[in-house]
């Protein structure tokens, strides 16, 4: 899904490209007049942008690598690969800056920390995108993510026999991969 520019910045495609619907997340005094001016999607950047400005906080040239670093993640990624993303895209930026910036698009809605275990968390961008799905391996750590058209049928089909609206859901198998069995036979001799 190509990115366009929206205030020297970048925004998700509009709804008829994509089919999906960036939630408006209006804040401050005039909320109201907002919401009812605001289009069916709004540009990511706008959405931290009101975020960053409901908090008296500004949207930085940092803030902007970081944000198109991940949204161009295609999926879940750790805090430190994203660190260093940033690092190799040329300004200095540091890591506590990544942290505290990751922390500040999750409290806006952009994305959300993933745990599988106590070990390790990751990040996957929620704006404008559908969530994925996970295949976890115990011995390794390693996570594969994917999408499952029977999954999600059988979602619909237990929303409607008791009459739930399905709005999302997470499903994580876990378990223990090829390589994790081949580590654990190590171990053990075996």
């Amino acid at each position: 899904m190509p990115l366009e520019p929206c205030d020297n910045w970048f925004r998700l495609p509009r709804m008829s490209d994509t089919g999906q619907v960036l939630p408006n997340i209006p804040r401050g005094a005039s909320a109201a007049r907002r919401e009812r001016d605001a289009l069916p999607y709004e540009p990511v950047c706008a959405v931290f942008r009101r975020y960053l400005h409901g908090r008296k906080l500004k949207f930085t040239p940092e803030r902007a690598v970081i944000l198109d670093a991940v949204l161009r993640k295609p999926g879940l990624f750790e805090a430190e690969s994203l660190a260093a993303d940033v690092k190799q895209a040329g300004p200095r930026v540091s890591r506590a800056t990544v942290y505290r910036t990751l922390t500040h698009l999750q409290d806006a809605g952009i994305l959300k920390q993933v745990f599988f275990d106590n070990k390790q968390s990751y990040y996957e961008v929620l704006a404008g995108r559908q969530g994925h799905d996970y295949l976890i391996c115990v011995e390794t750590g390693k996570v594969i993510e994917f999408d499952s058209e029977r999954l999600q049928q059988l979602r619909d089909e237990i929303c409607k026999q008791h009459g739930f609206e399905p709005l999302s859901h997470r499903f994580q198998i876990f378990g223990v991969s090829p390589e994790g069995r081949k580590s654990a036979e190590r171990k053990h001799g075996g």
